[in-house]
């Protein structure tokens, strides 16, 4: 059966028969977990596994937000609580290059939590770019003020969990961080002129074009197409990420269901794969709303399928050699308040 594309959620810790047929049924490229969907290693594991086996594909992707910080689906007291981005670039070391190497370590101990219970995608880093006065979403969740540093962080979070057999995704594409609203909750609209953007904000992204997966901004940005955020404009895909950046990784949606976005939740994500998206996500897991969404997701194929297949190309490896003890006992040096 034809791959859909489209990422799907699911209701709780364990797939429903419904869901485990939907699934068979639709075949989503994915499935995004949430606290919702976790209770505990054992667990996850056989949800992830079942996940696998309703699409029939051992290596069909299972996607997480586990950025650490805030934002953190997997926690104690099970898994290890893991320090904010911006923590990791604060930390007050004489050697930039020490400030890397730990921002690399953090993510390659979130690797190893999450390929243990059949996590393969983790939408990490954040190379938004926060500016003074822009709403708190992005925050702490950016690893600075500066897109230099911001990249050079990003790449080595992307590097961690690639070398821990776990794909990284880059966000918000083309840039979150001057926002004024949350766009969970309302459609932001960026005034800052075309340059600006590209000196600043798109910065992280062309540097980290390489990465093999980024998602989208719900960001209306008004000096390249006023009428349509990014994720549903196909200006922006065809200048901006396709173009200026230059990116050809597979490039999802953010959640289609958050309020930035209008419409039905079909016309939502007939949208985003018209404008460029490859795939569409859907996070809520309400089954009715799954189903309205694969109406409308069309089957990966083309660019989309080879992008998708070249992403997961990036983990069939095995994992690096890794020792997770010492690791920890290396980030918690490194974290420990200094006297």
């Amino acid at each position: 059966m034809a791959i859909r594309a489209f990422i799907a959620g699911c209701s709780g810790p364990a797939l429903t028969p419904e869901e485990f047929g939907f699934f068979r049924e639709a075949n989503p490229w994915g499935l995004i977990l949430f606290r919702r969907n976790v209770e505990s290693p054992e667990q996850l594991f056989r949800l992830t596994s079942d996940f696998r086996d309703a699409v029939g594909r051992a290596d069909a992707p299972v996607l997480i937000d586990q950025e650490g910080g805030r934002v953190q689906r997997m926690g104690p007291p099970h898994w290890r609580a893991y320090p904010a981005a911006r923590r990791l670039g604060e930390l007050a070391v004489n050697d930039p290059l020490v400030r890397r190497e730990l921002t690399r370590l953090s993510a390659r101990l979130i690797a190893d939590d999450l390929l243990k219970v059949g996590v393969t995608v983790d939408c990490l880093p954040v190379l938004d770019v926060p500016v003074p006065g822009a709403h708190g979403i992005i925050g702490d969740r950016a690893y600075a003020q500066d897109p230099e540093t911001i990249a050079v962080l990003g790449r080595a979070a992307a590097e961690g969990l690639m070398a821990g057999g776990v794909l990284p995704v880059v966000k918000h594409m083309p840039g979150h961080g001057r926002a004024r609203a949350d766009s969970h909750e309302a459609l932001p609209t960026v005034a800052a002129a075309r340059a600006e953007l590209e000196e600043r904000d798109f910065a992280p992204f062309q540097i980290l074009a390489d990465m093999p997966m980024a998602m989208t901004a719900h960001v209306v940005f008004e000096a390249i197409d006023p009428a349509n955020p990014a994720t549903t404009s196909e200006i922006v895909f065809r200048d901006v990420i396709r173009g200026a950046i230059g990116f050809d990784g597979l490039v999802m949606s953010d959640d289609i269901s958050m309020k930035a976005l209008s419409g039905s939740l079909a016309e939502r994500t007939f949208a985003a794969l018209r404008a460029g998206c490859d795939v569409a996500l859907y996070c809520h897991g309400v089954l009715a709303e799954m189903e309205e969404v694969a109406t409308a997701a069309v089957e990966l194929a083309g660019d989309a399928r080879r992008r998708a297949e070249a992403a997961l190309t990036r983990i069939r490896h095995r994992p690096e050699p890794f020792d997770p003890v010492e690791a920890w006992a290396r980030l918690d040096a490194a974290l420990a308040p200094q006297v």
